[in-house]
């Protein structure tokens, strides 16, 4: 079973393309179609369960968060609709967005360190069919519940697998709800969310709106410069200011009736809860603002308000691991695993390849720097120029090693000259000949 995960995972290490989103083999394989087999009775193999598979990645996490993190382990957590519409094979598949919108809804928690944004690797998968959810935190599906109330089974799994730093769940705005923050506070949960320009709080003794907040941090000028950023690859600097506000106001639910499909509220209420109200504002160099985040907070004061900041500003980090599974590499909406236990293994299996990436990303030896040069030229990619900017991508590393694993083993199974005298005797005058001494004098 060993031995075939690492193949699996070696076959991922390639983007692919929708119309070719199977297994990549490699070239040394002379019996595909077995190869194949094997890899479908791997994921259909009900003996291999999914807290299995996610061991590698939390062990993975184990070794790597004393290197990237400093005091917090940050853990971005983000949906994920998988559309799969025209795969009438998927027989468990629920209803997304609308009525001829199917597929799963994928959950992920990701790891990602305190002391450059460096992401780690996914602590936790759920996958929700219709048979129910499928989660790396349990041997059977378990029963679906809402987004929200999803949220806290989760953060409890992070917490339970003791990794050495205390984690700080980070949600977009989807997860701005005062009843999810009570019971999070009282558990004592760090988090740090987005909230809604409309959500009401106590502010100096009153009832007002967060965006009213935010013009009277403006009207004292507490906005201070917190440091320079990236926006949609140009530089930018992030200002920040910081209140305290009391969430007052009673709980809202809003759940639907399984049997009658009817949506029923209900208003719960709870304590006062004071959090920090952090504004982060991302400006160009004529102060005109490019984006702006209203963050609610019970971290610390050990923890700066411009810190929470960069914090968020490093969530879109999971938005870049989606993208890697989805259309900049796995090309997970076409795999053809017909439900979804068996895609929710090989989800796993891809969820490694990425974590090897991640680790050859931030690898400061200079062997692994020459290899992802070696790597961004393989994969034929331009990256963008600047001193700010990258000399990789992700994607681009994994589409070279998508070059680089089939030809070492192609090159271990046949000689550098086999193959230039096939290149030479199949495509004549295409290369220059190494033993024709003015070809290489002209292509001086």
């Amino acid at each position: 079973m060993q031995r075939r995960y690492r193949q699996l995972v070696v076959a991922h290490l390639s983007p692919n393309h929708r119309v070719a989103s199977g297994l990549q083999l490699p070239a040394s394989v002379k019996r595909p179609f077995s190869t194949a087999q094997a890899a479908w009775r791997f994921f259909s193999n009900e003996r291999v369960s999914l807290s299995q598979l996610a061991d590698p990645l939390i062990q993975c996490a184990r070794e790597d968060i004393p290197e990237v993190c400093d005091n917090w382990l940050l853990v971005a957590m983000d949906w994920s609709s998988l559309h799969f519409g025209h795969h009438a094979s998927k027989m468990d598949r629920v209803q997304l967005a609308h009525s001829r919108d199917w597929g799963y809804d994928l959950l992920t928690a990701l790891a990602i360190g305190d002391r450059d944004g460096s992401p780690i690797a996914p602590l936790c998968l759920e996958l929700r069919a219709e048979e129910g959810v499928y989660s790396t935190r349990s041997e059977h599906p378990l029963d679906p519940v809402s987004v929200l109330d999803g949220l806290e089974p989760v953060m409890a799994h992070v917490d339970a697998l003791g990794l050495d730093r205390s984690p700080v769940f980070i949600i977009d705005r989807q997860a701005d709800s005062v009843g999810h923050y009570r019971t999070w506070d009282s558990q004592k949960r760090k988090f740090l969310i987005r909230a809604d320009n409309e959500r009401l709080v106590l502010h100096d003794g009153m009832e007002v709106q967060l965006s009213t907040v935010v013009t009277r941090l403006k009207r004292r000028q507490a906005f201070s410069r917190a440091g320079t950023v990236l926006f949609k690859g140009r530089k930018a600097t992030q200002f920040v200011a910081e209140t305290e506000v009391v969430l007052h106001r009673p709980a809202r639910t809003h759940r639907v009736d399984p049997r009658t499909g009817v949506a029923r509220h209900k208003n719960v209420p709870g304590p006062p809860l004071r959090l920090r109200f952090v504004v982060s504002e991302v400006r160009d160099d004529r102060h005109r603002v490019l984006g702006r985040w209203l963050l609610l907070t019970n971290l610390p004061d050990s923890v700066s308000s411009a810190t929470a900041a960069l914090w968020y500003y490093w969530r879109w980090r999971i938005e870049s691991y989606h993208k890697l599974l989805k259309g900049a590499g796995q090309q997970v909406e076409c795999w053809q695993q017909s439900s979804a236990e068996t895609f929710s293994r090989r989800l796993l299996v891809a969820a490694m390849s990425a974590v090897i990436v991640y680790r050859l990303a931030r690898d400061d030896h200079p062997e692994a720097a020459e290899l992802r040069d070696v790597l961004v030229r393989l994969s034929g990619r331009q990256m963008k120029r600047g001193r700010h900017a990258r000399s990789f991508t992700e994607p681009a590393l994994l589409a070279g090693l998508g070059v680089l694993l089939p030809m070492l083993d192609y090159l271990s199974q046949h000689s550098i000259s086999e193959l230039q005298h096939m290149v030479h005797a199949a495509l004549q005058g295409l290369l220059p000949n190494p033993t024709d001494k003015n070809s290489l004098a002209d292509d001086g």
